[in-house]
Parts: C-alpha cells; structure tokens; sequence
C-alpha cells in the first residue's frame, strides 16, 4: 500500500507543477502545455493536484471543461478506488 501513496503524491505533484509551469508559460508568451495534457494528468489519478493547481495559479478556472470536468474526473476516480476496496 505505500507504493500505491507514493504514486499518488507523485502524480498529484506533477499535476499541480504541470498547473503552475503552463501558468507561467502563458504570462511570459511561451509554447503552452496542452489542454489535453493537463485534463490527462488530471485523469492519471492527479485530480487533487489539478484542482488545487487550478485554483491556486488562477490557471483554466474560466473554462468549463476544466471547471466540471476535473471534479466530474476526481468523482469516478473516488467511485473507482472505492470499488477496488470493496473487492480487496
């Protein structure tokens, strides 16, 4: 079970930097990351990362794919690991 944390604090990290570095990229005029790209790493189990990069960068929160998307997101991914539980 600790690797399965582990992994969800790596993913959730890179989420939230993924967030902050698009933010940036976008103030400075720079090659953005894809919106694809981040709902991704929002899917990947990083949904927490997401929202909390979302709302902390200011970054997407415009946008309604993101604002429904990633809680719609972090909502299966809850219902999943509660059905992995469940079967344990």
């Amino acid at each position: 079970m600790k690797w399965e944390i582990a992994l969800l604090i790596l993913l959730n990290l890179t989420s939230f930097a993924l967030f902050g570095l698009d933010k940036w990229k976008a103030i400075h005029g720079r090659w953005r990351i894809s919106e694809r790209t981040l709902l991704l790493s929002a899917l990947a189990a990083g949904f927490v990362g997401a929202l909390a990069g979302m709302y902390f960068f200011h970054h997407k929160t415009r946008h309604k794919k993101f604002v429904y998307g990633v809680p719609l997101m972090g909502l299966l991914e809850i219902a999943a690991a509660a059905g992995w539980l469940v079967g344990q």
